[in-house]
């Protein structure tokens, strides 16, 4: 048969199914034809068309066949996805006689992930001619004792080709002594006979020559011959007899060598060398059967020489003859059908195939990870396959046409795992079960499912005011369970306003360490507390992102001078006072009152005199700032005294400032003072300002009780995750605006001072400000120009009060607000 004359695709397309799954995977089978030794580059079939891929998605799908060994005869043309001859295919070396040869492939698609059954079929094409084994047969058959109608087997000849291409006929040259009988057996081999058709006469012709042809069924047809020569001999009368001609033996798979499968036993009537016999198989007995089973010719037993497996071949026939040694030698023939019953030999194969070990932590139930492939060589209920994942897995096997699908049945989470093991299991149903095990090392690949989280709840910075530009105040950190780009967090500051201005004006944030710098200096009489919220954002897709606040608490220093409020020093004008000669020791000359921006010890102010014209004449308070004088004034004092007052706070290093005050003496004196003085002496005795400050320490220490309770359930709050505050390192200050109290404690533990700052309210009258010096025997009592702050709420009111340490110096005073609607 020409090759060329034959198509050079025969496609058919048995069958093409869909299966859908929930990530888009699709299953089918295809199959192709081809005949063998077609040329390199034949087309086979296009399997992108068949499988419904666009010309345009064939690139991005990257088809391609699976690593079985076949694959290497073909190969898949990425520009159009046709499946093409890519090595010399020889039908007969892959398939040998089999009828049908079948080969399995697999076709492999990506984007997404799909896998599909390709079977070809390899069709067999007339290449080999019939082959007898020996050029020339002979027969020997003795005069007049045969008679026609005798039957003689002839060596078959041999086809590698199947089907249609394999022996269909045999032809005889035609002559009057013989004619040619072909049988066909049950496995479709033809058996050519020579049948006598006349008696022979060895004294008329001792010898004839025949010519056995073998013819295809091929087209053109091909043929072989050989020759029988027929040798007419005197020979003995009697052949070999056995009891059956056919004999059937049912023998398991795997038994051990050496095993006797039967024992024949033919008989001859012939006596002498004429009755003994000698067995063998003959010229109809395969090759291949003879490496598995052996004949002992004296004893005509049958035994097992090779591995006998179910799985190589099911059935076997085996044709024997028995002869005897007269002369010439007659034999006897039968036939041992042997049929090999399966066990349970073979364990199940399991192949895995996946394109990528990586599953997304968010892919939802239902995820085809993988396909999985079982097969057994046995049959029956020793070839079927149950299939099992080991169990507390988010995976199972689902199946499917020919395979299982391996799929999620659980969500996944890379933060509680990253890696599963799966063993996967295939156990057949025989008995006794046999199993297989592979393992399954699957990677969970992270997505950004969790924002980034700050360490703290809330982070408090403080800072002394006065400070420089580009001081670190806090540093901010979050971390982030995810990974990667997921991880990578990037700190921020939101946008808002602190009075009027944006709070990049007055901070900024690296956004790589999360370390917050001061963009300008601060102070603290401007704002005490900055409210900020520092945001975090991880680069993951989408973004997921954290807020926190930060507080910012600006520290007092000392940076303003005392402002001295009376008398009024404007620089050009000195004040003057006017007192009576006459006035007697303790005369109140005048009152300096000054004032301190600053907070806390940077507020406490100091009175001295710093210079006077006469130095033990007057005397200041250093508490209340009160002037008076020491002893009487003499006739000889001089009209005009200067005095160089100076006032200092508390601060380190302390600032001062200082004021001049002309006093006058004058012989006549206004009656306002005189009551001024009789107000001061006589009002007020010793014993009435010790109750006053009694009355006075009382009522502070009521409110420092009620303010110490607020403070101790604030805390409490906080240390319940409430909003409430509280200061956990007693070294340090906590400032707070608003409504809040400011508490500056001793390394000790012990209360230093408080700080209570009232909100501003609508006013509703006027506040005096009144010092009181625990340490004056005098009745140091001022009032100053007033101020404008809110009523008083409660006990306390919109009060300031600060508490100095009670076994500090003579220093120690008391200062509040009391506060009259009157004035």
């Amino acid at each position: 048969m020409d090759i060329q004359s034959f198509p050079r695709v025969w496609k058919w397309q048995v069958a093409f199914s869909l299966f859908l799954c929930s990530w888009g995977w699709v299953s089918g089978q295809l199959r192709y034809s081809i005949a063998e030794e077609s040329h390199p580059g034949t087309v086979v079939g296009n399997v992108a068309q068949d499988l419904g891929v666009n010309l345009a998605d064939i690139s991005r799908r990257r088809l391609s066949l699976g690593s079985d060994g076949s694959s290497r005869l073909f190969s898949l043309e990425q520009k159009n996805g046709a499946l093409v001859v890519h090595e010399r295919i020889d039908r007969e070396s892959l398939c040998g006689s089999s009828l049908s040869c079948l080969l399995h492939l697999e076709v492999v698609a990506e984007n997404p992930l799909e896998l599909h059954s390709l079977e070809i079929e390899i069709l067999d094409i007339n290449d080999n001619s019939p082959i007898f084994t020996s050029t020339n047969q002979m027969i020997k058959i003795n005069e007049l004792v045969t008679a026609p109608g005798v039957q003689f087997q002839l060596e078959i000849a041999k086809d590698a080709d199947v089907g249609i291409n394999d022996i269909k006929q045999y032809n005889l040259n035609p002559n009057p002594y013989f004619a040619l009988s072909v049988t066909n057996r049950k496995d479709g081999t033809l058996i050519p006979e020579l049948v006598l058709e006349k008696s022979l006469d060895r004294e008329e012709i001792a010898e004839h020559k025949l010519i056995l042809t073998a013819i295809d069924g091929g087209q053109p047809a091909r043929s072989g011959s050989t020759q029988i020569t027929v040798l007419v001999l005197d020979i003995n009368d009697n052949a070999p007899v056995f009891y059956q001609s056919r004999y059937k033996v049912y023998l398991s798979e795997n038994v051990p060598l050496q095993t006797v499968v039967i024992k024949l036993n033919a008989t001859d009537l012939d006596e002498g060398s004429n009755g003994e016999i000698l067995y063998s198989f003959n010229h109809h007995t395969l090759e291949s059967e003879k490496q598995i089973f052996d004949l002992n010719p004296q004893t005509g037993e049958i035994f097992i020489k090779g591995t006998v497996d179910f799985e190589e071949a099911k059935f076997y026939e085996l044709s024997v003859k028995a002869v005897d040694k007269g002369s010439p030698k007659l034999e006897g023939r039968c036939v041992v059908q042997i049929e090999i019953e399966d066990v349970n030999d073979n364990s199940p194969e399991i192949h895995f195939i996946s394109k990528n070990n990586e599953v997304p932590e968010n892919a939802p139930v239902g995820t085809v990870v993988g396909f999985i492939t079982v097969s057994d060589r046995d049959s029956g209920k020793n070839g079927e396959i149950k299939l099992q994942v080991s169990k507390g897995l988010p995976f199972t096997c689902q199946p499917m046409s020919q395979r299982y699908a391996l799929v999620t049945s659980g969500h996944l989470d890379r933060e509680k795992l990253s890696q599963y093991t799966i063993k996967l299991t295939a156990s057949d149903l025989g008995s006794p079960s046999l199993s297989s095990q592979i393992t399954i090392s699957l990677n969970i690949s992270d997505v950004n499912d969790n924002p980034p989280a700050f360490l703290h709840n809330v982070y408090n910075a403080f800072i002394a005011e006065n400070n420089e530009a580009g001081r670190l105040l806090c540093t901010v950190s979050a971390v982030d369970p995810d990974e990667g780009a997921n991880a990578n967090l990037i700190y921020s500051i939101t946008e808002s306003h602190i009075h009027g201005s944006p709070v990049s004006s007055f901070v900024y944030v690296n956004s790589d360490t999360g370390n917050i710098y001061a963009q300008r200096s601060f102070d603290y009489e401007q704002f005490q507390v900055l409210q900020i919220t520092a945001r975090v954002e991880d680069s993951g897709s989408p973004k997921l992102s954290s807020n926190v606040s930060v507080f910012i608490f600006v520290l007092d220093t000392n940076d303003n001078s005392p402002t001295v409020l009376y008398p009024k020093y404007t620089g050009e004008t000195i004040a003057e006072e006017t007192i009576p000669r006459s006035a007697s020791p303790g005369y109140l000359v005048s009152k300096v009152s000054a004032v301190d921006v600053d907070s806390g010890h940077n507020a406490w102010l100091l009175y001295s005199l710093l210079q006077s014209a006469s130095p033990a004449l007057f005397h200041i308070s250093e508490y209340s700032g009160e002037i008076r004088t020491l002893r009487g004034l003499h006739e000889n004092e001089n009209l005009e005294h200067s005095l160089l007052i100076l006032v200092k706070d508390h601060g380190e290093p302390p600032l001062s400032s200082t004021v001049t005050i002309i006093v006058m003496l004058e012989d006549s004196v206004v009656q306002e003072n005189m009551k001024s003085k009789d107000l001061f002496q006589n009002a007020s005795s010793k014993s009435d300002m010790t109750m006053y400050l009694i009355i006075s320490l009382v009522a502070i220490s009521c409110v420092s009780f009620i303010t110490f309770t607020i403070l101790l359930i604030k805390c409490l709050k906080k240390d319940h995750g409430g909003s409430g505050w509280c200061c956990k390192d007693t070294s340090t200050p906590i400032h707070r605006t608003g409504q809040y109290p400011t508490l500056r404690l001793n390394p000790d533990g012990t209360l230093k001072y408080m700080e209570v700052r009232m909100g501003p309210m609508e006013p509703q009258g006027q506040c005096y400000k009144s010092g009181f010096s625990t340490m004056s025997d005098k009745n140091d009592f001022t009032f100053m120009k007033p101020l404008n702050f809110p009523e008083l709420k409660s006990l306390v009111g919109e009060t300031e009060v600060l508490f100095p340490p009670l076994n500090g110096p003579q220093q120690v005073r008391h200062h509040s607000f009391l506060c009259n609607n009157s004035f």
